[in-house]
């Protein structure tokens, strides 16, 4: 028999516990696992090496390949991550809203942990670090189901994170490793324990745990991002933009997947294309493009592919009107930008594209939560119930309501007897 229900149970029970700890615990256990990383950083490099090693020998692609490696660089971003969440102000029992409903009869809304999460991600280990992070931060407790082919990873890095709990006297229990592809299946049963999961993946992944699951899922569609160079835009920045969008980092979900061109740009695309070709970026464009570029020419399914690899598609537009409208017709909504050195074009781009993060003059790589001063994120949403685009601690809080009084009774208010105040506090 499985041991996941009672493991679940305890997660749940230790939630309660580390949700209503003292803040400087938590922001202790967050500084002492900042502390393990770096204590442990050859340990868990040589872990991660040989599970890169396996699944290059498995034959994994590319883009999973990329996400599973970590770096001494990454270990230092993880834990300038983590020293940024402990530094922030507590987020548990923020005051929202205080009323007074009559004298001496006072409720007030304040933030709480949303619970036990059930997190589910391919590949990447350093999502354990993020993910962790910000439960401790926020008071919830985490199931980690990772891919197997980082298995290795993934085990010395839940290790640290109990170990940080447990050695600043919060349960460890509410950090839990979770393993094999039959665990995800009885876990998404757990309605009654678990309270929302947060598929990290690809779009595939994300839909078939939503369609497997009365559970709340929060989780973002394909990350097909696009950059559009209106007619303005300076063409160095525009190389620089583009190339670093697609270059940076290909297999990210915020990596640009489709060029944008207004058609009076195209005297100075021949620029940008070097740029991107001088990398390695295969080009695919539409009829214009190709006569433009003599690049590869695009099928109807290169604009909604999130490729995650050095090939970019290039379509031409006569807009930004057309611009926009493409952008809603083939994108995810979750990162889109535009080049031009008008801003009133770019504020109205900023307006009018309905992504999770919308950029004028930036790289779409800027969609992430360590960048934006999270911390770190737990994920990027692209839905519209309850978090949007990088989701950090505050998308990880719900609220509750705390009434104070002195022997009220509801039987006391209404015609003929006490009228409530209501008067803000």
């Amino acid at each position: 028999m499985s041991d996941l229900r009672p493991r679940a149970a305890a997660a749940r029970a230790a939630q309660r516990q580390l949700g209503s700890a003292a803040p400087e615990a938590r922001s202790l256990a967050l500084r002492r696992l900042a502390e393990l990383l770096k204590q442990n950083s050859q340990a868990i490099l040589e872990a991660n090496a040989q599970d890169v090693q396996a699944a290059r020998e498995a034959g994994i692609e590319q883009p999973l390949l990329d996400r599973l490696g970590l770096s001494a660089a990454k270990l230092d971003t993880l834990r300038g991550g983590l020293a940024t969440l402990a530094e922030q102000v507590d987020p548990l029992g923020r005051r929202l809203r205080a009323t007074e409903l009559d004298d001496g009869l006072a409720l007030e809304q304040v933030t709480s942990p949303l619970g036990l999460l059930l997190i589910i991600f391919e590949s990447r280990p350093d999502a354990v670090i993020q993910i962790g992070g910000l439960a401790l931060r926020s008071g919830n407790a985490v199931l980690l189901k990772g891919g197997s082919e980082a298995s290795r990873s993934n085990r010395i890095l839940v290790d640290l994170l109990r170990r940080a709990l447990r050695e600043s006297d919060l349960p460890e229990d509410a950090v839990q490793g979770v393993q094999g592809r039959a665990a995800v299946a009885e876990l998404l049963a757990f309605d009654d324990l678990i309270d929302l999961v947060i598929p990290r993946g690809s779009g595939a992944l994300v839909k078939s745990i939503q369609q497997s699951t009365r559970i709340a899922v929060l989780g973002h569609a394909e990350g097909i991002c696009h950059l559009y160079l209106a007619d303005d835009a300076e063409p160095a920045m525009a190389a620089r933009l583009a190339v670093d969008g697609k270059c940076d980092y290909p297999a990210a979900c915020n990596a640009t997947e489709t060029l944008l061109v207004h058609a009076g740009f195209l005297p100075a695309l021949a620029g940008v294309a070097e740029a991107l070709q001088g990398r390695g970026v295969t080009l695919r464009g539409d009829e214009r493009a190709v006569s433009a570029l003599g690049c590869e020419p695009a099928t109807e399914a290169d604009w909604n592919t999130e490729y995650g690899d050095l090939v970019l598609s290039v379509h031409v537009v006569d807009s930004d009107r057309e611009a926009i409208d493409f952008i809603h017709a083939h994108g995810s909504g979750h990162t889109d930008a535009i080049c031009t050195a008008s801003t009133e074009r770019g504020e109205a781009f900023l307006r009018q594209v309905d992504s999770a993060s919308v950029f004028h003059n930036a790289s779409t790589r800027f969609a992430d939560g360590y960048r934006y001063g999270l911390g770190a994120e737990v994920g990027i949403s692209t839905g519209r119930i309850h978090a949007r685009g990088p989701v950090g601690v505050d998308g990880l809080l719900t609220t509750r309501w705390l009434l104070r009084g002195s022997g009220q009774g509801a039987a006391d208010y209404g015609p003929g007897k006490r009228d409530f105040t209501w008067r803000g506090l």
